[in-house]
């Protein structure tokens, strides 16, 4: 199966929800949709589900237009956020909803109920009821009233995010294994850029209902092609800071906006004089510095959030904002002076329309897995 999104669009009472898009999504392949809270991504879900229908363009399924066909004339299946379970059906009932609904067989409803439980660790609970299992076991049975159904395409839009960290972890690992042993498409929305880099697959960027990237998950985190790519796949978001380059004693000289100097060096030295903005991921930028040719950087603690075993200072100077990440629980006070570097080895210079001109080395990306 492949599903393909041609100039497909979508606007409600005159507000767009997903402006012109063209997407192909292979058979056997993850695809994680990646955005922040209203990218769109839920709108995608809903139009590859045929819950809605596009505004504009056509959407394909092995080069059939089913632009029109409702979800229930589709072969798809689809995970909510929410424990969507029937309460008045035992486990074993809940999964076999849908087969029933496809007339199976009585002996292949049994076979197939019990093997997806049995996969997704519910199958000594086939007797209870959905409100005697705990939050993680409903979604496993949710989860599996999805995959019973072997669906040519698979949905999911966070179907873990009311989970604690524990059972987010425990499902994930497990759904990757899943993936692997089905020829379903899968689509698997989520606002976190941690959970796309853990799943793999193929990632689509998605940024105020467009499509910023789309590729292989690794190399669309290492190269983003655009500021909103690299803003959406970083969290924090990636550090923008607008800069001038000019030619100097025969190089090359950097110039934030208040007229501060840095020097050039390696990659950097590749690009012309002019105007650009320049991104760092906060784990290239701390307080203490990386190497000989860091960029130093001035100016006031303007929060500093402790998160586990890492703090995230942000600092401010004039209209540039940077947040850097170290290790270990740190006590900033807000408004201290405080002096951040920035890892010259892993800036991306962007243009000023946003587009990617220069991204750092290869190998020194791979050196700092992500």
């Amino acid at each position: 199966m492949t599903i393909v999104l041609d100039k497909v669009s979508l606007t409600s009472n005159g507000r767009p929800y997903i402006y012109e898009t063209n997407l192909t999504l292979e058979k056997s392949t993850l695809n994680v949709l990646l955005g922040p809270t209203l990218s769109g991504k839920t709108s995608i879900l809903r139009l590859l589900a045929g819950l809605d229908r596009p505004t504009g363009g056509k959407i394909l399924v092995d080069g059939k237009d089913v632009t029109g066909v409702s979800v229930r004339k589709r072969n798809v299946a689809m995970v909510y956020q929410e424990f969507i379970n029937y309460t008045s059906f035992n486990v074993f009932n809940n999964i076999a909803s849908p087969l029933r609904l496809q007339k199976y067989k009585k002996s292949e409803i049994e076979k197939k109920v019990r093997e997806t439980a049995k996969m997704l660790h519910i199958d000594r609970m086939l007797d209870r009821f959905p409100n005697e299992l705990s939050g993680g076991q409903q979604q496993r049975l949710a989860m599996a009233r999805a995959f019973v159904k072997d669906a040519g395409l698979l949905l999911l839009d966070e179907p873990l995010v009311n989970l604690d960290y524990k059972l987010r972890e425990e499902l994930r690992d497990e759904m990757q294994e899943i993936f692997k042993k089905r020829d379903t498409i899968v689509v698997y929305a989520t606002t976190d850029p941690l959970e796309a880099l853990m799943l793999g697959g193929n990632t689509i960027v998605l940024r105020e209902g467009r499509v910023a990237q789309h590729g292989d998950t690794l190399n669309v985190f290492y190269y983003p092609e655009n500021i909103d790519a690299g803003l959406t796949f970083s969290d924090p978001p990636m550090n923008i800071i607008k800069v001038s380059i000019q030619s100097k004693n025969g190089g090359l000289a950097g110039y934030f906006p208040d007229g501060t100097r840095f020097d050039i060096h390696g990659h950097l030295a590749d690009l012309s004089p002019g105007s650009y903005q320049l991104g760092i991921r906060s784990m290239n930028v701390g307080p203490n510095p990386f190497n000989s040719h860091d960029i130093k950087f001035s100016g006031e603690v303007d929060l500093a959030e402790i998160s586990g075993s890492e703090t995230f200072i942000h600092v401010k100077h004039e209209d540039i904002s940077l947040v850097s990440q170290t290790t270990g629980a740190h006590v900033y006070p807000i408004g201290d002076r405080i002096d951040v570097y920035l890892n010259h080895d892993f800036l991306y210079a962007f243009d000023m329309e946003g587009k990617l001109v220069l991204a750092p080395d290869r190998n020194v990306l791979l050196s700092n897995p992500a």
